[in-house]
């Protein structure tokens, strides 16, 4: 039987993190995922260094001055890391939740693929293949799935999608 060809089963199953990944949809929505990290990754050490820089400045005046001048100075410095620590968290939290709408939108999509391939081998029901205890691999539709939503959806990018919304701010 050819991978693209689903079983004559009442019964399939379907890998839904492999349906996701390797579909040219997760592909897409994988290779911004990871672009967008790596940008983020790279502000991350530019603004390391950029702190770390000024915390030894810092520390250099710190023989020249008082107590009292030296204060308002360190916590003025720590507020801002304590800022710019949480304005980059709640990047990487706006990252993680493209992916999770991402994810959303792809399913939402391939529901209808996946009814129609379900209906084309006669099945009832379509199971994720992890919380099978035990099955024929001839159940797994999830090569046919992929090709299939492949040539429905490609990579998805005419896909109406929700605004993203931007991170909090912070401040």
């Amino acid at each position: 039987m050819a991978q693209d060809t689903p079983p004559s089963t009442p019964i399939l199953t379907i890998d839904s993190e492999r349906l996701f990944l390797s579909s040219d949809f997760g592909q897409r929505v994988a290779a911004e995922i990871e672009a967008r990290g790596n940008e983020l990754a790279s502000e991350n050490r530019r603004i390391e260094a950029e702190l770390a820089a000024e915390e030894q400045e810092l520390t250099n005046r710190r023989a020249e001055m008082t107590a009292e001048e030296f204060r308002p100075l360190a916590d003025d410095f720590d507020a801002r890391v304590q800022q710019t620590r949480a304005a980059q968290a709640a990047k990487s939290r706006a990252l993680n939740s493209l992916l999770d709408r991402e994810r959303e939108i792809f399913l939402g999509a391939a529901g209808p693929v996946l009814q129609e391939l379900m209906e084309d081998v006669g099945a009832s029901v379509v199971l994720e293949r992890r919380t099978v205890f035990i099955s024929t691999n001839s159940s797994d539709i999830t090569a046919a799935a992929i090709a299939r939503i492949n040539d429905v959806l490609g990579a998805g990018e005419t896909l109406e999608r929700a605004p993203e919304s931007a991170p909090a701010n912070p401040d």
